[in-house]
């Protein structure tokens, strides 16, 4: 078990216990203490290694905590709090990150995008709780899912955390021997993932749980990546 000290990441679970429904959030802080400890092991068996200095998989509970936090604040700001609820107060996570690799990048310590790779379990993948992914799993037996990928400044065209997080999902799938992954995407956002290479759109819907816009879904081999790809985001020439 990973015991946290009288720190940053406790002094935020105190404060949840001083909300309105204290019970009930106390219950779920001690939960999610215990969460905390899967989550990381499930980590630190991953296979990782990074061009980037500023890009890293989470190791510590602080981390955790703060990838969390910008997950609520970016979902709160899209609208998005239906379809990816907080479990706690200011903190978004839900039980798959127990089988996901997660990824940040930061600046002056501070978290400033963030993306998690889903690994195949007993779970299968958060879409199939909605979809059915067989004709996917048939081709890609080894696949993951990319999701909460977040960037805290929104800029026009590719901003470097999106170029980071994008190179990192390809370096967990490389290293850790996994053919695609699939994700789902708002369907105007295509045009972007498909000068990466490898992308296929594999189902188009016209919305996605409480979501009243057009999506795809898609899955991404990394074997077939385009040169722009390798130069822009690996650092390949």
């Amino acid at each position: 078990m990973v015991y946290i000290n009288k720190n940053e990441t406790v002094q935020r679970l105190e404060a949840v216990y001083k909300q309105q429904d204290s019970f009930r959030n106390f219950n779920k802080a001690f939960i999610f203490e215990k969460f905390i400890d899967i989550v990381l092991s499930f980590n630190k068996k991953v296979n990782f290694e990074s061009n980037y200095e500023n890009l890293k998989l989470v190791k510590t509970a602080e981390e955790l905590v703060k990838v969390y936090e910008l997950r609520s604040e970016i979902y709160g700001n899209l609208g998005y709090q239906n379809e990816f609820p907080d479990y706690l107060p200011n903190m978004n996570f839900d039980f798959y990150d127990e089988s996901s690799a997660i990824i940040y990048t930061e600046d002056n310590k501070e978290v400033t995008s963030t993306c998690r790779l889903i690994f195949d379990s007993k779970r299968k993948l958060p879409i199939e709780e909605k979809l059915n992914l067989s004709d996917i799993r048939e081709k890609f037996p080894k696949i993951a899912e990319i999701s909460r990928l977040m960037v805290k400044k929104e800029n026009k065209g590719l901003s470097l955390d999106f170029k980071y997080l994008m190179a990192g999902m390809y370096y967990l799938k490389t290293q850790n021997e996994l053919e695609a992954s699939t994700s789902v995407f708002l369907q105007e956002h295509f045009k972007l993932y498909k000068k990466l290479g490898g992308f296929t759109i594999e189902r188009e819907l016209e919305s996605y749980g409480h979501l009243d816009k057009p999506f795809v879904i898609s899955s991404w081999n990394p074997a077939n990546v385009s040169r722009f790809f390798k130069k822009a985001f690996l650092k390949v020439s």
